[in-house]
């Protein structure tokens, strides 16, 4: 287990997409801790810690379940190194939980399964009474997606073989090798590999840790969130580590938990969410979020957010339909998030980073984005964001901007990854989530976006335009003003040649004809159409010179030849500032700096 960790995050690597003195380091940072300075008591804890003893000094440390009952705001639990088979742990105090010294303590969700009987020459089967069935949210179209996604892989029971977690399936009549059936009715679950010499592990916590917002272990909750450093979570079944309430309610918000802090931990393996918060001031630096299902990190109603310098990688392992995974979630009514420095990779079944519903004044500045399935960066029903000095490469589209306003996009990359810009009625009425589609700019308001200074790369051979600017047809009436005030300075490349019609290079709306749409395919066309667009844009079609200095090493800063091909314009001083460019910076476009 740590040494597959380890490999994974050494795949990080030390670059920024924008040009920086410092170097920059994604992921856990491997660190000798020294004890934590706080003004209460530090409690020592081991995987075998003796719950009698007090846990005062390294030598005679005490259970972490022990250390939990007693620890207060201003108190520090200290966790030696080893596996701890544990969870469901309760507490509502602003406590410091770190690692002692270069130790890995690993919280771990599972408890060892070894008591196999053996059925016959493929199947196995144990007695299992830490059960956790579940359900889809009410909301859950089950006609449209059962048949992609069957109702078990809605229970929260897993089984892992040397840390290799398998897929669910319906019947004993479905097992293979790397499948498990739960039989709910006794408590039983059967598998189709011999387990004779292999670590097999099943679930047996619904989460890591809860920070509560009620009483519990004697203590009235304070307004502090915890501060968590170079811990590993893996294994749990449901959400991992819970910061805060849970209700969606549209007057909450995550001030009874504020400060919350994790760094330099890994999220692995969670079957729901790995981190789910509601607490403003919240900031998660040089993490792991790996291999999670429905979020790896969801944010709900916080202010003051920052995410930094994490590497987010492979949600919805289980590969659910009919549900909106994302790797970040941030969500309802999360004012000034800031979403900085960050790796988001190979989420082939699910979306980036995701600012859902009600969100204002957001960042997304200087991450890099690849192998995404849907959108790396999704702006929807939400206002005020900035996007700028990002990579995106090899996404289905590296920026969504559904019924938002304001968002606006200074010199990002974007290879082989288109952009979406849409907006709909919905919001006239109450939709599926009630309340939530009121949260954002009304259905006349989504609109004033700025694009600028941005690069976009097409090396496939793909004949989709570039640009994607839609309303429906029954709204062209209605919503005659573009969603754009400024569209400019852009450079499109294309470096393949299509036989046959050219491919266009923007679909746009509104237009006046019956589809409300039309395809323009040069920048000349579009600004002989709308003159406030494009004058000082550029299109090349089969481009064959080199645009990169050292692509292949994740270097994205343009050659000097290529660069002289555009006419950008001066990024404003604080969208620079965010960038961490001089502000007396020559113009440039492309998320790279010269």
């Amino acid at each position: 287990m740590s040494m597959l960790l380890l490999s994974l995050v050494g795949l990080s690597f030390c670059t920024s997409p924008v040009e920086k003195s410092d170097e920059i380091v994604y992921g856990p940072i491997d660190m000798v801790y020294d004890l934590p300075k706080v003004t209460g008591t530090i409690y020592y804890v081991s995987p075998d810690g003796d719950g009698s003893s007090e846990g005062l000094t390294v030598a005679n440390p005490t259970s972490i379940g022990e250390a939990f009952k007693k620890a207060v705001s201003g108190d520090a639990i200290v966790l030696r190194g080893g596996t701890y088979r544990t969870g469901d742990i309760l507490f509502n105090q602003g406590i410091t939980i770190q690692a002692y010294r270069d130790e890995k303590p690993v919280l771990n969700g599972t408890l060892v399964a070894d008591t196999w009987s053996q059925v016959n020459d493929s199947l196995w089967v144990i007695q299992w009474n830490t059960l956790f069935p579940g359900a889809p949210e009410d909301w859950w179209h089950r006609a449209r997606n059962e048949e992609f996604t069957p109702m078990h892989r809605f229970n929260n029971d897993v089984v892992f073989i040397n840390g290799d977690f398998l897929q669910s399936v319906g019947s004993i009549a479905e097992l293979n090798e790397e499948t498990y059936y739960v039989d709910y009715d006794n408590n039983q679950i059967y598998i189709g590999l011999n387990p004779e010499g292999k670590n097999v592990e099943i679930t047996a916590f619904r989460k890591a840790l809860h920070r509560v917002l009620e009483p519990v272990n004697g203590m009235t909750p304070d307004n502090r969130g915890p501060v968590i450093r170079g811990i590993t979570f893996t294994q749990y079944a449901d959400t991992t580590v819970h910061i805060g309430g849970g209700g969606l309610a549209i007057d909450q918000h995550g001030r009874d938990a504020v400060g919350t802090v994790f760094e330099n931990c890994v999220f692995s393996k969670c079957f729901r969410i790995a981190m789910f918060a509601l607490s403003d001031s919240l900031v998660m630096r040089n993490c792991l979020v790996i291999d999670t299902n429905t979020e790896g990190v969801y944010v709900v109603a916080s202010n003051d957010v920052l995410l930094e310098r994490n590497i987010f990688e492979n949600n919805n392992i289980e590969q659910w339909t009919g549900y909106f995974p994302s790797s970040v979630k941030i969500f309802n009514q999360s004012h000034r998030a800031i979403v900085r420095e960050n790796i988001v990779r190979n989420h082939p079944h699910s979306n980036g980073v995701w600012w859902d519903v009600g969100n204002h004044d957001g960042v997304f500045v200087n991450n890099y984005v690849e192998n995404v399935s849907h959108s790396g960066f999704f702006f929807e029903i939400s206002d005020r964001i900035t996007v700028m000095g990002n990579v995106f490469k090899d996404c289905d589209q590296s920026i969504f901007v559904l019924n938002s306003a304001n968002a606006k996009i200074y010199n990002n990359t974007m290879i082989n990854s288109t952009v979406n810009f849409r907006r709909d009625s919905r919001g006239d009425q109450l939709g599926t989530f009630g309340w939530h589609v009121t949260l954002g700019p009304g259905v006349e308001e989504r609109d004033r976006n700025i694009f600028k200074n941005n690069l976009m790369v097409m090396t496939k051979d793909d004949d989709s335009p570039m640009v994607l600017v839609h309303q429906p047809a029954s709204m062209c009436a209605r919503l005659t003003k573009p969603q754009f005030d400024e569209f400019n300075n852009n450079v499109f490349v294309r470096y393949y040649d299509i036989e046959g019609e050219k491919p266009a290079f923007i679909e746009w709306t509104p237009y006046d004809n019956e589809a409300c749409l039309n395809k323009f395919y040069s920048t000349v066309e579009f600004n002989g159409y709308l003159n406030q667009f494009s004058s000082e844009c550029k299109y090349f079609d089969n481009y064959d010179g080199d645009i990169f200095e050292d692509i292949k090493n994740n270097s994205f800063k343009l050659t000097n030849d290529f660069a002289a091909l555009g006419i950008p314009t001066k990024t404003p001083e604080q969208v620079l500032t965010m960038m961490g460019v001089s502000a007396d910076k020559e113009a440039f476009f492309g998320a790279v700096a010269p």
